[in-house]
């Protein structure tokens, strides 16, 4: 995985590499020479092109300077507009307007993933200004959270950010991913590979499909999946799981839903429909029999999809997961059966990814999300004792021992119905091929947004995804 890096974090890396004998110049003479080399590379060529250079009084002003004199060592007309102090002034509105004007690009080196707060004067004038022409934001645009990517008041727009040794949190989420543009990690010589925190990518997950086992050397019952979902009207929940869970590696599948009636007009496809006790509205009330008696032939469970909290449900949820001896992935009311109570789940004999969305989270820890979404994630995984799994925009899995993992392969055509059910049926697919609970849980995120791509964004429904499931995983299978 690709490191990513707090601001702390970064401000240590950075005291140490001048410690070991790298100095503060050489550093900021590198990550200008790095920012004006992708300028070149989006202006084109060098003749006949103009930039101007925004820079502030810190670090990140001393990059863009450097930039600046690269730049014109290349050809390029480069004008320079430093900010004083807290950025107040600086940039004289009517000349720094005739220069856009005149500008095919704007380099925004006005601050870095220090500052916290709203721009003010001359900084948050530029930052509107960059919405009308082409900006390369240097480390990260300025006005973004460098902690939590959120925006407080004007911030700049970019094409493209230049950052420097890693990705930093507010490049990874909304809405500071939103205002980076194409984002390029430049190697200045910096060690940052002790991170805990990393962005998935293709080969982290490739790795891990590969070393699954493969199916047609084992039998279908040695990754069968327990699915546990449903209630009256909303069997379609476990269903989809259900079929996600069989593309995605799992070779056979018992949806267990409530009411003889529900599992008999759930039934005809490859995913097997078991009945389970149900009151006369359709809601859970018990295990049946055959299902508790098959429970040692399964190698991993699902619990949660439209299951409801009706009755004698939530009871049943609870015992049912705390006895659970199976990798487990509880979602839906599977986690609000835990509302206000998330260290019962510390009592799970079985390893387990817990998937909620913001109010989901809300109702088990009660407390938001926050814009934190990397500590948010980390509280949800000691809480609980789970791999924590924190659906949204730069969706968030974090394992108990600290490590975290933040996923880029999503976006908003994700946000219809099913979809979570969907995931939730990916990872539980990958537990039953084998895979550990943080693998598959990082892998399934991955795998859930690239299907996406891989079906097209448009008009997208959540079996679209289950459709594309088997080209993408295809996409991911390692070349000999």
């Amino acid at each position: 995985m690709q490191p990513i890096l707090t601001p702390a974090e970064m401000a240590e890396a950075d005291a140490r590499t001048i410690a070991a004998g790298t100095s503060v110049d050489v550093l900021m003479e590198r990550a200008g020479h790095a920012v004006a080399w992708e300028v070149r590379k989006l202006l084109g060529n060098a003749y006949g092109k103009r930039v101007v250079v925004v820079c502030g009084k810190g670090n990140n002003g001393g990059d863009g300077l450097v930039a600046a004199r690269v730049l014109r060592g290349w050809g390029v007309r480069t004008e320079v507009f430093e900010l004083e102090g807290s950025g107040s002034k600086g940039v004289p509105e009517a000349a720094f307007d005739r220069a856009l004007e005149r500008a095919d690009l704007l380099i925004d080196a006005m601050f870095g993933t220090g500052l916290r707060g709203a721009l003010e004067g001359d900084a948050a004038l530029v930052a509107r200004r960059s919405a009308d022409i082409a900006t390369v934001a240097v480390d990260i645009p300025s006005g973004v959270d460098g902690l939590t990517g959120a925006v407080h008041g004007d911030a700049v727009q970019a094409v493209a950010t230049v950052t420097f040794a890693a990705r930093k949190l507010g490049l990874v989420f909304e809405p500071g991913r939103g205002r980076s543009g194409n984002v390029i990690v430049a190697d200045i010589g910096i060690d940052v590979n002790d991170a805990s925190i990393g962005f998935t990518e293709a080969d982290d997950v490739r790795a891990w499909l590969s070393s699954a086992p493969e199916l047609e050397d084992s039998h279908k019952w040695k990754s069968g999946l327990l699915v546990v979902g449903g209630s009256g009207g909303m069997t379609g929940a476990p269903l989809m799981a259900s079929h996600a869970a069989m593309r995605s590696g799992a070779g056979i599948v018992w949806c267990a839903v409530p009411g003889a009636d529900a599992a008999s007009c759930a039934s005809g496809s490859e995913v097997i429909t078991k009945a389970m006790p149900a009151d006369a509205n359709g809601a859970l009330i018990g295990v049946s029999h055959d299902v508790r008696d098959a429970l040692s032939k399964f190698h991993a469970a699902v619990v949660g999809p439209g299951l409801g909290m009706s009755g004698l449900t939530r009871g049943v949820v609870r015992d049912l997961v705390c006895t659970l001896p199976l990798p487990l992935v509880l979602d839906a009311d599977g986690i609000n059966a835990f509302a206000g109570e998330p260290d019962l789940l510390q009592q799970r004999p079985a390893p387990t990814v817990i998937t909620p969305h913001e109010g989901e989270f809300a109702r088990l820890l009660g407390e938001a999300v926050g814009d934190d979404r990397i500590a948010a994630a980390r509280k949800l995984a000691a809480a609980t004792g789970c791999i924590g799994l924190l659906k949204g925009p730069g969706t968030v899995v974090a394992h108990p021992d600290g490590r975290v993992a933040v996923n880029g392969m999503d976006g908003p055509w994700l946000a219809t119905a099913g979809s979570g059910d969907v995931l939730t049926g990916i990872i539980g697919g990958f537990l039953a091929r084998g895979l550990e609970g943080f693998e598959a849980a990082v892998a399934g995120a991955f795998v859930h947004g690239l299907a996406a791509d891989v079906a097209g964004h448009t008009g997208l429904v959540a079996g679209d995804l289950v459709a594309a499931l088997a080209q993408t995983l295809l996409a991911l299978t390692p070349t000999l």
